[in-house]
């Protein structure tokens, strides 16, 4: 090698050394910044003046593990996903109360029924009859308030869906911005390192929020998917678009006909500018945004339905009478005769015919429905009873008519007399025999010569259950429950219950129906809420319907920390991995400048000899 060669070589490693050394000074300088990766300089052998071996750079290297990155966000986001549900679950539970607790809705019910069991023992105590309205009142507020908050936490998913679409648009389009500026970057150096730091500590933030999935590119461009293929960011950032509603009551709920939502939706303008609804496509499946949307259109809903199945069941039970048809004979046909007059909207009628092909028993139940846009009712979710709504605003002819034409004559209806339907068989046919006819009414007054009564109403007016087409009257129900204020008036119609002849004020009747009603009786509830299956609805009293709620949301709790702790540890772990691989050690840096310190003056040791060597060489 000849001196010129060892010269350009020994300056070569300084420049090399020199740059080494910058990156060791920005490592431990950075050691702390958040999203800092190691940086290493990517060193290759070059030849020197045509001949011979010298030292180069191709770049600047960033120490990560590209898989354990790609990992951990997947984690990531299902980590957030379940923190967030289980903190949703913690404040549901904090609503509920502790079970046994004074302040829970178990032991405000039991109290309630407490109240009653004492007045059936002494219906004449009037203060007994105080102690059953003070307990309902207490009921029915807590009933009130229980809805107020799961709407409050409705509301604060929707808010927080809000602020989350406005951090992923800030997080896309920074990835853009990015991506822009790499593309007009070849070089592998520090500038190019740094901008590829930010750009993931905001897929980062991206993957908290959503699921997402990174593809690289050229020139160290990304293109960020979500899991489900949607397209995010490029060299251009979509656009998410959310529409929030300031105020969320129960009827505010989601669906993919606009006129029909109640709470916003998530829009994505791509990139070529088509808008997807992300929340229809089901686009986004982890990540905070998926736990807001679980927690606002599914859990809460379903938490509502069961305090709205509580309160409908509760005041149905004290005021619905249902009445058994009589039987009716019109050769070769045979059935019943049932009075219908009595129906409210909402109010039913119930036929049970047996198939006598297959010896199989069915059920209708044909529903009044005053408002003709809410038809056709939804299917029933249990299978052995096929629920008809039938528009009762043209008169009773005209649900003859419909009951006809929907059931093919089998069961035949016609008016008998008045407001009489009769329901017969399919005579000589023999394909149907009719197995019973009832009707269930409300109770609309206090004294109406039967222990059922009004006890609870629907804000002012009594509760029957009715279907417009802007929903059921179920639905929320437990926000607006309250005490029949004639009855908080007049207690003594706690206990009187006929006029003619006055019921005595010692008469136990009506206390003692009250209290069965509601502890003994069983009821049948509607699987909609979660509890039951549209194969086997759940069927009991409503303290077994009110235990198997509480159960079911201390069950789900328990699960989403159970989840969350799970998804912690998984985390934690990955975090600890990917640190390890990628964040600055002090003492390798450290060990790293000895080093470099050590080459750096061999190789200035190298040009000091040459110098001396060309000095000697010049004196010849």
């Amino acid at each position: 090698m000849s001196l010129s060669q060892a010269l350009g070589s020994a300056v070569a490693g300084l420049r090399v050394t020199q740059s080494a050394l910058s990156l060791v000074g920005a490592n431990v300088a950075n050691a702390q910044t958040p999203g800092y990766v190691r940086k290493t300089l990517d060193q290759a052998e070059t030849a020197a003046a045509g001949a011979g071996i010298s030292v180069g750079t191709n770049g600047i290297d960033r120490e990560l593990d590209q898989y354990l990155q790609r990992q951990l966000r997947a984690e990531s986001s299902g980590g957030a996903y379940a923190d967030l549900r289980s903190q949703f679950y913690q404040r549901l539970q904090d609503v509920y109360g502790d079970p046994g607790s004074s302040s829970s809705l178990e032991t405000t019910y039991s109290n309630f029924t407490t109240a009653l069991q004492a007045l059936s023992t002494s219906p004449e105590d009037t203060s007994a009859r105080s102690g059953v309205l003070n307990a309902a009142q207490v009921l029915s507020q807590q009933l009130n308030g229980l809805t107020a908050s799961v709407q409050g936490l409705r509301s604060d998913a929707e808010q927080g869906l809000a602020d989350s679409i406005t951090a992923a648009n800030d997080a896309l389009q920074q990835i853009a911005d990015i991506n822009q500026k790499l593309a007009t970057s070849t070089a592998n150096d520090t500038a190019t390192a740094a901008l590829l730091d930010q750009r993931d500590q905001y897929l980062d933030k991206l993957s908290q929020l959503m699921d997402i999935r990174v593809v690289l590119g050229d020139f160290n461009q990304i293109n960020v998917f979500t899991t489900s293929g949607t397209q995010l960011v490029g060299l251009q950032a979509a656009h998410l678009a959310f529409d929030p509603h300031g105020s969320i009551t129960p009827q505010a709920q989601w669906s993919d006909d606009p006129t029909k939502r109640g709470v916003g939706t998530i829009t994505l303008t791509t990139i070529n500018g088509s808008p997807i609804d992300l929340i229809a496509n089901n686009s986004i499946r982890s990540g905070q945004i998926a736990a807001y949307l679980e927690m606002r259109d599914q859990v809460l809903v379903q938490t509502q339905s069961q305090l709205d199945q509580i309160a409908a069941s509760m005041s149905q039970a004290l005021s619905d009478q249902t009445t058994a048809g009589s039987a009716a004979s019109a050769p070769p046909q045979a059935g019943f005769d049932i009075d219908v007059g009595g129906l409210s909207a909402g109010n039913s009628f119930q036929v049970t015919y047996t198939d006598t092909a297959t010896t199989t028993q069915h059920k209708l139940t044909i529903v009044r429905v005053d408002d003709p846009t809410a038809l056709p009712l939804p299917s029933s979710s249990d299978p052995n009873n096929q629920v008809i709504g039938v528009d009762w605003s043209g008169g009773l002819a005209s649900v003859v008519s419909q009951l006809n034409n929907k059931l093919n004559g089998k069961p035949q209806f016609s008016i008998l007399a008045g407001t009489t339907l009769r329901v017969l068989d399919d005579g000589a046919a023999n394909a149907i025999n009719i197995n019973s006819v009832s009707a269930t009414s409300t109770v609309t007054a206090l004294a109406s010569g039967v222990p059922q009564l009004p006890f609870f109403l629907d804000a002012n007016t009594p509760y029957t259950g009715a279907i417009t087409g802007a929903g059921s009257e179920v639905t929320g129900f437990a926000g607006r429950i309250t005490v029949n204020a004639a009855l908080v008036a007049d207690p003594s119609k706690l206990v009187v219950f006929n006029t003619s002849p006055l019921t005595p004020s010692g008469d136990s009747t009506r206390p003692s129906f009250l209290y069965d009603q509601l502890t003994s009786v069983s009821l049948a509830f509607s699987p909609a809420a979660g509890i039951g299956t549209a194969a086997a609805p759940f069927s009991g009293t409503l303290p077994d319907y009110l235990r198997q709620v509480l159960s079911q949301q201390g069950s789900a709790a328990d699960s989403a920390k159970n989840l969350a702790d799970g998804q912690d540890l998984v985390v934690n772990a990955l975090k600890q991995r990917f640190s390890d691989s990628a964040s600055v050690n002090i003492d390798q840096e450290m060990s790293n400048l000895l080093i470099l310190q050590n080459t750096y003056g061999a190789n200035a040791r190298v040009i000091s000899a040459v110098k001396d060597m060309f000095t000697a060489l010049m004196n010849i």
